[in-house]
């Protein structure tokens, strides 16, 4: 269960990064209001999964999440740019996530 409350904690990361850019600063309500609800609930998703879960582990894989999700949906939703040798950082990220599930408790 801890994998998933993990899991949660991540699409949390990644949903209230991404609604602090729609926020323009605070200036939005509702994009705001995601912003603090989905912090709070990813801080308490992953302190969950942090009571089986190693910290190293755990807190390396909540910010790989958020760092490719962000990245991905800052090219999507706000049409940043895309380079090769961003591609290529990602895939390494993603590639420690997997490595640190197959790898780790």
């Amino acid at each position: 269960m801890e994998w998933i409350w993990l899991l949660f904690a991540g699409v949390l990361e990644v949903t209230w990064a991404v609604a602090m850019k729609a926020s323009n600063g605070f200036k939005v309500f509702i994009p705001s209001a995601i912003t603090v609800v989905g912090y709070i609930l990813s801080a308490v998703f992953l302190a969950m999964a942090l009571k089986k879960l190693p910290i190293g582990t755990a807190y390396a894989m909540w910010t790989g999440f958020g760092i490719v999700g962000t990245y991905v949906l800052g090219v999507l939703m706000f049409n940043e740019k895309i380079s090769l040798p961003q591609v290529i950082c990602i895939v390494l990220i993603i590639s420690g996530i997997v490595g640190l599930k197959l790898l780790g408790k």
